[in-house]
């Protein structure tokens, strides 16, 4: 399980800036990222549920690290991410969004967990309904893609530079890519030049109820090629259910 309420951009406001990319949060801001009140926020507090301690002011503050110790406590969540998957939101090159985006996806615990038969469905349907010999359910950290599900390739992960889903989060529909050699974007892609060799890809992005776009549910082949309208829409309406089951979490 995981929790997907999570900052909105225009109410993110850190507590200080943390260069050990670990935020300091108030109680407001932790009860609207696990979407509890904030009387249940103190209550942990209270009894030691979740680490925090006092400004000189009076006012209670808690580092994120705590927020996901919390969360793997309850409900046996992995730590989310890695080194370099969610840069401090003082990161200066970082823009805003990106920020709210990647604090979004480090709050869903996701990123590094275990494999799940529902998005192993999803990504199973996928491939079966569009005829495609690779499906993934992606996850895009800062520096890489987690694979929370895949068909049709072992590696678990892959490099964000050059990946298709990097490019699918930064629009609001689909990104279909016909050949992938003849696209300036892709065509020098570790995944074009080498192991799986695409040419074709499809992907939908996956937008949480905050409208952050996590990750991506894709298709790719060998081979360049066109999804029909009833394939695209099939793998729309599987995307729209995986989004449904990352909200639900």
């Amino acid at each position: 399980m995981c929790r997907t309420d999570c900052f909105d951009k225009n109410r993110m406001h850190l507590s200080r800036p943390d260069d050990s990319g670990d935020p300091v949060l108030t109680t407001r801001e932790v009860a609207e990222l696990l979407g509890v009140a904030v009387s249940t926020v103190q209550l942990w507090i209270e009894n030691g549920a979740l680490a925090a301690w006092k400004t000189p002011g009076g006012h209670r503050r808690v580092r994120m690290s705590a927020v996901s110790t919390l969360l793997r406590a309850r409900v046996g969540l992995k730590p989310a991410g890695g080194p370099g998957d969610f840069p401090p939101p003082s990161a200066g090159a970082l823009p805003g969004h990106e920020r709210a985006r990647l604090l979004a996806l480090q709050a869903t615990g996701l990123v590094n967990s275990a494999a799940e038969p529902v998005f192993d469905r999803l990504t199973w349907l996928a491939a079966e309904v569009t005829g495609c010999p690779i499906a993934l359910l992606t996850l895009v950290t800062a520096r890489r893609l987690w694979l929370k599900s895949r068909v049709g390739v072992v590696q678990q992960e892959a490099p964000r530079d050059g990946a298709f889903c990097s490019y699918t989060i930064g629009q609001d529909g689909p990104l279909m890519v016909v050949d992938a050699q003849l696209d300036a974007r892709f065509r020098d892609s570790p995944l074009v030049v080498g192991e799986p060799h695409v040419r074709f890809y499809a992907g939908f992005p996956l937008v949480d109820s905050k409208g952050h776009r996590l990750g991506a549910l894709c298709v790719m082949d060998h081979e360049p090629r066109r999804l029909r309208a009833r394939e695209l829409r099939a793998l729309g309406e599987l995307a729209a259910i995986a989004t449904d089951e990352i909200r639900r979490c």
